[in-house]
Order: structure tokens, then C-alpha cells, then sequence
């Protein structure tokens, strides 16, 4: 395939030269001449080992050139890829102008051609393809896009020092695409590349890659705030992460990692905020471990603002106890979702067919009867009862019963859902919000 590339910077350059040596013609694109020149002599612009080499190589083999002529490289190519810095501003916003002006580059240059896929790889914001890009090359080549031009977001993952390797062994491809054909053609580029082909919508391909960089940026604090609390206690804390880090059940999977409510029950919260004690009586300051309690509160308290904000009193909740299989109460973030409700006027119906409370005994039962002892006058009997007379039902746990007891209020009654019930479904019905979906 005929690619140009516009932007020879970092990731520019290591995804010019990968795709050259995948076989693909590639044709660089950039303002500066001197890295134009050091491509066409076969030199590398930028320091990564085992770069040079490829550029070398393909440069002898010609499947890899470059140009300032954008015009030039459109023409002789069939699809563009984008690879444009996004540096922040000082407000921490995006600057864009960059992107912008290479898509009303490439759209003027579309003018002269009957099809081309422009292919957007700077890191941009959701939202920034559809509602600015696309625009800008629709007004600039004066056709339509996905009919004359396809657009795609294809994010980057591409790790200085193993940049490379990164771009052929991926977890994943990620497509954003708006048409199968612009999608399968950006699919193409990566034959070589064994992995599997992820096509979603621009939004969810863009969110990727800040999702991905802010879990990145997420695990080395962590790590700093842990690794700092054993230092104070006298603890390898290598060790401590290396065992860590062998738990791939939980600490290194997709466990805990969907949208949904917020944690709790008898273990995190109160671990949490045992380490938080302990990071007070070593003088040092967790901010990221604080902050996690303080998020999980807001977490609750978005989801009271939002059944307050509809002026309906009679709320439903299906589902107490903290997790599905379990009667454990102590901590649950439905507990205090009830007990907020209820301290604003709200009328509480609850259904939970694994909470019996003559059952519930040992630290379990000592919480109810010390902490919410009138939580028996709230619960039902039938889930039947807590539907037909609230106007507001709280999806609180994700089970066979409650979903298809759900079936027939389903546009009817006004439904927030913690737990994702009806995924799989096509589309959603009217009066119904996932809380962080």
C-alpha cells in the first residue's frame, strides 16, 4: 500500500519506518527540511535503537522517501497518517494547531483525488476527529466524507527506547472508524502485525489512548505511595510489588475494572483507611491513596444528586449488600446511597434475596444492629412490591431475577443502573442511566 505520513517526530518516524519494513511505499511528510534530508540520505532524525537501520534500509529499497510537499505526498499515496504533536497549552488544554493545519492540507490535496483515507494518529481529546478534523477536511476539499474520503483515529502505543517491538507485537489494534471501508483499509497496513483488529467509533479510539496513559501514569504512583510506606516501615518494597504483581487474577487482569458503583464492604475501605493511619504516623503525605476513598464518596454522592435532581420520592433499590453473593452489609455503598435518600425525604422500598436479616449473624449482624437497625422496616419481601410502587428504581446488582423483573418496567419507570443490566441489549430504553455509562 501507498502511504504518506505527515509529522517525521518521534512516533512519526519509528511508524513510517515499521510500515516501510512491513513492505508498504512510504512517503514522510514534514515542514522541516533537514529531516526530510536525513530520511532521503537513509539517517534517522531521532535516537531508538534499531532505527537507523530500518531507515537505511528502506530508504536503499525505496519504501521510504520524504518530502515538504504535502500536495506531492497525497497524490502518491492512497491512504495519510497524521502523526502531529499535540503539546498541551499552559491551561493544560490541547494545542491543535498542528493537526488542523495538516487536515486542511490533506483537504485541499483531496481536491484533485476520487478517494483517499485519512488515517489521525496525534493524541487528540474525544470528540476532536468528528467534531474538528472531519470539518476541516470536508470544508478544505469540498467533498463529503465517507463518501468521497474516509476518516479514521488509529491511537498509537509506542513506548520510547521500545517503540519498535511496541509497534509489532501490540495487545490490540484500535480503529475508529465511521465506514467498513476506511476501517478495513487502516486494517491492511497492519497484515504484517499479529494482533487482534479492534474497529469502535472515533470517541472510544481516542478515549484509548488517555484511558491507557492516565492507568499508565496511575501504577508508577501507586507504586511511589507504597513503595514510600515500606520504606518508612522497614519493608523491601520490590519484593512487596514483584509478588504483587504475580496476582494476575485480580491486580494485573480486567477484575475491577469496569464501570459501575462504588467499592465496599468489610475489606477495602477499611484497609485503606488503615494504611492512611499509618502514612499519618510516618509523616508522609499518600495523596493518591487518599484520594481514593474521596473519589468513591463523590462516586455516591453523584449518584443521590442525580435521583434528587428528578423531584421523585418513592425510590426502589434492588440489591443491599455491597457485592452479588453475599449478605455482607458492613460498608456497602447501597447502605449509604439508602441512608442519604432517606435522610432527604425519600421513601425507600429495598429488595435482596441473598440478605436475610434473622439469618445475617457475627460482625455482619453487629453493624446492622449498631449502625442501621432500621433497615428491616425498608426491605420487601418481593421484588414485585419495590417496583410497582417506586417511581425510581436503583439497579444495584447484576442478577437473573432483577433483569427479568426489570423487563416490563423498562421504559416505564425511571431506571439508574449500576451494573450494566441490560448490556447486550440494542440500544437503551427511554428513562434509563447508567450511572458512569
Amino acid at each position: 500500500m501507498k502511504v504518506s505520513l505527515f509529522g517525521l517526530g518521534y512516533v512519526g518516524c519509528v511508524t513510517a519506518a515499521c510500515l516501510a519494513k512491513c513492505g508498504h511505499d512510504v512517503l514522510g511528510v514534514d515542514v522541516n527540511a533537514d529531516k526530510v534530508g536525513m530520511i532521503n540520505a537513509g539517517k534517522s532524525p531521532i535516537i531508538e535503537e534499531g532505527l537507523a537501520e530500518i531507515i537505511l534500509e528502506s530508504q536503499i529499497g525505496g519504501r521510504f522517501r520524504a518530502t515538504t510537499d504535502p500536495v506531492e505526498a497525497v497524490l502518491n499515496s492512497e491512504v495519510s497518517l497524521v502523526c502531529v504533536g499535540t503539546p498541551s497549552n499552559g491551561n493544560g488544554s490541547l494545542d491543535l494547531k498542528a493537526v488542523k493545519a495538516v487536515a486542511r492540507q490533506i483537504g485541499e490535496a483531496l481536491r484533485e483525488k476520487n478517494y483517499h483515507c485519512v488515517v489521525f494518529r496525534s493524541t487528540v481529546l474525544p470528540g476532536t476527529v468528528r467534531n474538528v478534523l472531519i470539518p476541516i477536511l470536508t470544508e478544505a476539499s469540498e467533498k463529503t466524507a465517507h463518501r468521497d474520503f474516509d476518516v479514521c483515529f488509529n491511537p498509537e502505543f509506542l513506548r520510547e527506547g521500545s517503540a519498535i517491538h511496541d509497534f509489532h507485537h501490540p495487545p490490540f489494534t484500535a480503529i475508529g472508524c465511521a465506514t467498513s471501508r476506511g476501517g478495513d483499509t487502516v486494517a491492511c497496513l497492519y497484515d504484517d502485525v499479529v494482533a487482534p483488529v479492534e474497529k469502535t467509533s472515533f470517541e472510544v479510539a481516542e478515549m484509548l489512548k488517555y484511558a491507557c496513559n492516565g492507568f499508565h501514569a496511575l501504577k508508577v504512583t501507586f507504586a511511589n505511595e507504597i513503595g514510600s510506606l515500606c520504606k518508612g516501615m522497614g519493608i523491601d518494597s520490590h519484593h512487596v510489588m514483584e509478588l504483587f504483581a504475580q496476582d494476575q487474577k485480580l491486580n494485573i487482569s480486567k477484575a475491577y475494572l469496569k464501570p459501575g458503583f462504588a467499592f465496599g464492604g468489610s475489606c477495602l475501605p477499611k484497609d485503606l483507611r488503615a494504611l492512611l493511619y499509618k502514612s499519618k504516623e510516618l509523616d508522609l503525605d499518600s495523596p493518591l491513596l487518599r484520594s481514593v476513598l474521596e473519589s468513591n464518596q463523590l462516586h455516591i454522592q453523584r449518584l443521590i444528586d442525580r435521583i434528587l435532581s428528578t423531584k421523585k420520592k418513592k425510590v426502589g433499590i434492588l440489591g443491599l449488600s455491597f457485592k452479588p453473593g453475599t449478605d455482607d452489609l458492613r460498608d456497602s455503598p447501597t447502605v449509604m446511597l439508602a441512608e442519604s435518600l432517606l435522610g432527604k425525604g425519600c421513601r425507600i422500598k429495598i429488595y435482596d434475596s441473598e440478605v436475610s436479616l434473622a439469618k445475617i449473624f457475627g460482625a455482619n449482624k453487629a453493624y446492622i444492629d449498631n449502625e442501621i437497625s432500621h433497615i428491616s422496616t425498608l426491605m420487601c419481601a418481593r421484588i414485585d412490591e419495590v417496583l410497582q410502587e417506586s417511581d425510581v428504581i436503583v439497579v444495584a446488582k447484576q442478577q437473573d431475577e432483577i433483569e427479568e423483573a426489570l423487563k416490563p418496567w423498562f421504559g416505564k419507570k425511571l431506571i439508574f443502573d449500576l451494573v450494566r443490566v441490560i448490556s447486550g441489549r440494542c440500544g437503551q430504553p427511554e428513562n434509563y442511566d447508567g450511572i458512569c455509562w
